[in-house]
């Protein structure tokens, strides 16, 4: 196995053209000092949003335009920073935009202020006096329903210039992990010394069907790991307080009440979710867990067995080429202008899939407004790599298509939403695959991929969920977050759930520490979220064809224009009900129930 390459040194084609965003480095620079001083362009608009609709209009659409400058700049900078986290310069330069963004917040801050400081029924008044706000009715809607929890304008402001204070956590965590967190090579019985990084073992090693290496590699991975076990606790116990003090500051319940805000979906969905898939999910995957061992031959499981390949033999690597001609095939469903955005996104290089030095691990979709999506994954010839790069092209599909039919102030859904159009895609891929061949191996191969994905989705961000929760409790009721507590809690977590199927050890219960979701509100959950929705889409494809899909197009085009919850009914999914949990919940189960058959052939 290779070891990552410097990041000059990777093939241009494996890397992503952020040419697309700026033409050259000095072009960007120019940008970012032009959008500082441009911040000035809202001041004329300070104290006067109670002269009527047209003064509110025009107040807006120079919010909107500043923020469109904006997310080209940031994301530029971001995205530099992820293709290589440990060269000085972006790491100076996604500084620079942190700063520079909060500077931007604080210049904004009033605008919400004024609005919420108007006479009772004002906005609505505005809104009937002046048509060409119609577009900004959801933002104001949304902004209104705040009211009870905003601050004092010079407060606002106050939190708003504290930004990059406040996003710091994330900020240290992923720069560490990036740029200081070594995975050190590791040496087999043989004594040939194989080489590790965070990337690699998440990309390679933790799939490989030698338990010498995997398990070799796991122990490199988690000794790594224990080295930054209390910054990352820190950092873990700073970002949860944060959230409790500013739910206190402003009158929320308590934090988590303060985090679902943003999310537009009532409560007891996200307690829903999350009690319903551990507690009926669980016995599933512990008969899965018994299969895996028995298959795998092993004396017992640990949890770097899970993603072990059952079938080694039948899973050969498959090319980047082949990967996306297959994920073409599968979304051809979908329609000619969705398919052809797809492969703009492919031969375009809207996608970076190198595997270098100093990569941010996982994979994630950026959208710049203005631009197009851009695609960040390391591909290592695998078939899970062709599920990921099917999910992020979901993401990409999705605001491309919300972008070029929703002004930028109306492109994003709250985030309980975003993970439906992603796993929609994986869905597609997985069903696609098994309706054309009833050959069993090729089944069995689908069937451990899909299983992937809801393992990723049901399992490992839904735990993440429950540790949230109970992190968040623990908070609240005064008690210190440590590094002992979190590796106490998820290791409880982890065998509550798994029972006598899984043995622990500590880098299992580190595994709080590889994922920076913890930064990013209650992000995990949604995930589930968004798979049950999905797994009730993709059905309906299926079953109804043409119309089905044109239904869930129209819903990707509306954008942020509805609430989460709208949105999916629009889709013909109603999620106030605990019916289509269950229903996703009993799909895995019938999945395990084919792969047992399968092994028992």
């Amino acid at each position: 196995m290779k070891a990552p390459l410097p990041r000059e040194e990777v093939p241009e084609d494996q890397t992503w053209n952020l040419g697309d965003l700026f033409a050259s480095d000095a072009a960007w620079q120019a940008a970012l000092e032009a959008l500082d001083a441009a911040r000035a362009s809202i001041e004329p608009f300070r104290g006067t949003l109670h002269q009527g609709a047209g003064q509110l209009l025009a107040c807006l659409e120079t919010v909107e335009a500043l923020n469109e400058r904006a997310v080209l700049v940031f994301t530029h900078a971001h995205l530099r920073n992820a293709q290589d986290g440990g060269n000085p310069a972006y790491q100076a330069n996604a500084a620079r935009v942190a700063a520079l963004s909060a500077r931007l917040h604080a210049s904004l801050s009033f605008v919400n202020s004024e609005i919420l400081d108007l006479p009772p029924g004002a906005v609505e008044g505005y809104l009937a006096q002046e048509p060409a706000l119609a577009d900004f009715r959801h933002f104001l809607q949304e902004l209104l329903a705040t009211r009870p929890h905003r601050l004092s304008a010079q407060a606002e402001e106050v939190l708003a210039a504290l930004g990059t204070v406040l996003a710091a956590p994330g900020m240290v965590y992923n720069r560490s992990k990036s740029s200081d967190l070594k995975v050190f090579p590791f040496e087999d019985a043989r004594g040939e010394v194989h080489p590790n990084s965070f990337n690699l073992y998440e990309s390679a090693w933790e799939g490989h069907p030698d338990a010498e290496l995997r398990r070799g590699a796991w122990k490199a991975f988690g000794d790594g790991l224990q080295g930054f076990e209390h910054t990352y606790a820190a950092t873990f116990a700073t970002e949860v307080q944060k959230n409790v003090v500013l739910a206190r500051l402003r009158g929320h319940a308590d934090a988590e009440d303060f985090l679902l805000q943003p999310h537009k979906v009532p409560r007891s969905l996200y307690t829903r979710i999350i009690d319903t898939i551990q507690c009926e999910l669980a016995p599933h995957m512990q008969r899965y867990a018994r299969l895996r061992q028995r298959v795998l031959g092993l004396d017992r499981l640990y949890y770097c067995d899970l993603k072990a390949p059952m079938d080694a033999d039948f899973h050969p690597p498959v090319s980047y080429e082949d990967g996306c001609e297959l994920i073409l095939e599968a979304l051809a469903v979908m329609g000619p202008d969705y398919l052809q955005f797809m492969r703009r996104a492919i031969d375009e290089r809207w996608i970076d899939r190198a595997n270098n030095r100093g990569k941010s691990s996982g994979a994630f979709c950026a959208s710049p407004y203005g631009s197009h999506p851009f695609i960040l994954m390391t591909w290592s010839d695998s078939m899970r790599n062709v599920f990921t790069l099917a999910h992020e092209l979901g993401h990409a599909g999705h605001f491309g298509l919300a972008m070029r039919h929703q002004r930028l102030v109306n492109t994003r859904p709250a985030m309980p939403f975003v993970e439906a159009p992603s796993t929609m895609n994986e869905m597609l891929l997985a069903r696609h695959i098994l309706a054309r061949s009833q050959e069993p191996r090729l089944r069995r191969s689908v069937i451990l991929q899909v299983l992937g994905t809801y393992h990723h989705n049901f399992v490992t961000h839904l735990l993440e969920a429950e540790l949230q929760r109970q992190m968040y409790a623990h908070a609240e009721a005064g008690y210190s977050i440590t590094a002992a507590v979190l590796n106490q809690h998820k290791g409880d977590i982890l065998q509550s759930f798994w029972g006598d199927t899984l043995t622990l050890d500590d880098t299992a219960r580190r595994t709080w520490m590889r994922q920076p979701h913890y930064y990013m509100g209650l992000y995990p959950y949604t995930y589930s979220v968004g798979l049950v929705a999905s797994t009730a889409m993709a059905q309906r494809v299926e079953l109804e064809g043409a119309p089905a899909v044109a239904q869930w197009l129209e819903v990707l085009k509306a954008g942020g224009t509805q609430s989460p919850m709208e949105l999916l009914q629009s889709a013909g999914i109603d999620l106030s009900t605990p019916e289509p949990i269950q229903a996703a919940v009993s799909w895995v189960g019938s999945l395990i129930a084919e792969l047992e058959d399968s092994f028992n052939a």
